[in-house]
């Protein structure tokens, strides 16, 4: 009996001994100053999972607002940064994250936004994201996206990709007009995979 509570005593004496050391390896650096992901917002993807806005930090990506029901510019935000992706190699790709966000969550649901991507065939790396309500406002603020709801629904709002290096700073942004990229964003994207 007293070998067994001493050798319980010595394997949870070397796990509480254990445990910070392990802790302290996986807590990650601190987010510099200007990031975004300082910003706390909650989101549910197009497959139902659950995230937080800082989920995204650990590669660089591209981010815009959009709403699932746009019948003009949303589509062209898509197929726009369908086309950076294009002119990206396979390497580039995987490095690259894409976030869509809701601006219209009540009717955005998971399934309405998986839509979406199906519709628009994305590939790998996308999310269509639905942000929590409350968030939007403030999401919208840190990516300077103005936005209003239109008595019939819509949304009047600005078309543009954000470019976020790993850590949630802004390094450049693209003005959508059409689904053709901007070749100066695309060179601002391929120098961000290569610093990261």
């Amino acid at each position: 009996m007293k070998s067994s509570s001493l050798l319980l005593a010595l394997a949870l004496g070397m796990a509480a001994l254990a445990s910070p050391v392990r802790a302290a390896d996986t807590t990650a650096p601190a987010l510099p100053g200007q990031s975004l992901y300082h910003l706390q917002a909650g989101f549910t993807d197009q497959d139902g999972h659950a995230l937080q806005w800082h989920d995204l930090r650990g590669r660089p990506q591209l981010v815009s607002m959009l709403y699932t029901n746009c019948h003009l510019m949303c589509p062209l935000i898509v197929e726009n940064a369908k086309g950076v992706q294009k002119q990206l190699t396979p390497a580039q790709r995987e490095k690259l994250g894409i976030a869509m966000l809701s601006l219209d969550p009540a009717r955005d649901t998971p399934a309405v936004m998986a839509d979406m991507a199906g519709r628009h065939r994305v590939g790998d790396g996308w999310r269509f994201l639905q942000p929590d309500a409350d968030d939007v406002p403030a999401l919208a603020n840190v990516l300077d996206v103005r936005y209003r709801f239109r008595e019939d629904g819509s949304i009047n709002h600005t078309s543009a990709l954000v470019l976020l290096d790993a850590d949630g700073r802004i390094l450049a942004r693209s003005e959508v007009s059409s689904a053709v990229p901007d070749p100066a964003f695309i060179d601002d994207v391929r120098k961000a995979l290569a610093g990261g």
